[in-house]
């Protein structure tokens, strides 16, 4: 399958010249970049997560595979959805699916199903892979989607993400596609992201599922989150970093009713 953007031209420019600039504009140079076995970014349009995203990825080395984990916005499709063939097409080019990597995690999962239906209108994912693109034109990618479930039904995924990529020999960096708080005052927002990246810092999952229900954190990929910390914690992870956090309003200048965006770093 050949999976058409869904936000180009919404969420980041349709044109291939007026993309790669807003990139060069997003991405630093010449900052000393590491490996990272996952990272966090938000999925907004560009003109409010950008920033974000971009002082992420100027800090690491992009990997030959990238496992990208996004909530489900759709309600579309399965409860844990995976593509495992084909390519995703953005105003850069085509992205290959690594086939090889997918179909290891359908095999070692319970979890995990093909489908295609949960990707279709989906921007979690999208909105990633131009950057990925820009860093790094020989990427190939994994595309899951993560709905709503019991923790250890996330950690249980996590775990068999591990499996996968430990069996596959490649390195892998996994991304969790999450933006924090939704519509809520400016200082309410960063109280209640502040709670949930310190959970995260922590390595500590359950502690972030725990803030996300007491608190009534509305962090739409809390579940990839998860999954993520999960998948890194068993292949290594030692240590988190918060690299920036900014909301909507930073961009639009209206603190009244904001989304927060936080970029984190996972070795």
């Amino acid at each position: 399958m050949l999976r058409q953007p869904y936000v180009a031209g919404q969420f980041y420019s349709g044109s291939r010249t007026a993309l790669i600039k807003n990139l060069s504009g997003l991405v630093k140079k010449n900052l000393v970049t590491l490996p990272a076995l996952g990272i966090v970014l938000p999925h907004a349009g560009y003109v409010y997560s950008g920033k974000v995203v971009g002082e992420v990825f100027s800090r690491i080395k992009i990997p030959e595979t990238v496992i990208i984990i996004g909530p489900n916005h759709t309600g579309f499709g399965l409860s844990s959805s995976i593509i495992s063939n084909g390519e995703w097409l953005t105003p850069l080019g085509r992205v290959r699916i690594d086939s090889d990597l997918a179909e290891k995690l359908l095999n070692v999962s319970g979890f995990l199903k093909e489908d295609d239906l949960a990707h279709r209108c989906e921007h979690s994912i999208e909105v990633q892979l131009p950057f990925l693109q820009f860093l790094n034109k020989e990427f190939s990618f994994v595309p899951i989607v993560i709905a709503s479930a019991e923790l250890s039904t996330h950690q249980a995924i996590g775990k068999e993400i591990a499996k996968a990529v430990r069996s596959s020999k490649k390195d892998v960096l996994i991304i969790a596609s999450s933006d924090m708080t939704h519509y809520e005052p400016q200082s309410e927002a960063v109280y209640k992201d502040n709670l949930a990246i310190e959970a995260i810092l922590k390595l500590d999952e359950e502690l972030l599922l725990e803030r996300v229900e007491k608190y009534h954190i509305t962090m739409c990929g809390y579940a990839p989150c998860i999954v993520m910390l999960s998948a890194v914690k068993e292949l290594g992870a030692k240590e988190a970093e918060l690299i920036k956090y900014q909301t909507s309003g930073d961009a639009r200048g209206d603190y009244s009713s904001v989304v927060g965006y936080a970029g984190m770093i996972i070795r």
